[in-house]
């Protein structure tokens, strides 16, 4: 199951949150987003935990948790999603399923 923290201190490291989040289970991977251009934090990581009910004991642990004087959120992560629009509908898919063209 893949998790989204959120609200993170941008001090916060990917080490640390693999620590953080290897108490509930196992985790599978651990990626903090970072601005393209400072390289620095964006407050905000995906956790995924290959089982479901160390990832949902994890959500509720630590969700709201006070983490680097930051009250983190932990929720399941959406999946993302890609709108396609015509010329009179719209259509919604997963991201995965749409290919790119412009490299054709």
């Amino acid at each position: 199951m893949k998790l989204l923290i959120r609200n993170l201190a941008h001090s916060t490291t990917e080490e640390e949150l693999k620590i953080l989040f290897d108490e509930y289970g196992t985790v599978q991977s651990c990626d903090l987003v970072l601005d393209k251009v400072s390289a620095e934090s964006k407050g905000f990581a995906f956790v995924e935990m290959p089982k479901s009910g160390e990832a949902k004991a994890a959500m509720k642990n630590l969700n709201g948790k006070n983490i680097a004087n930051n009250k983190i959120r932990v929720k399941k992560a959406e999946d993302k999603k890609v709108h396609l629009y015509g010329r009179k509908n719209k259509i919604t898919v997963d991201s995965d399923e749409v290919s790119d063209t412009s490299k054709r």
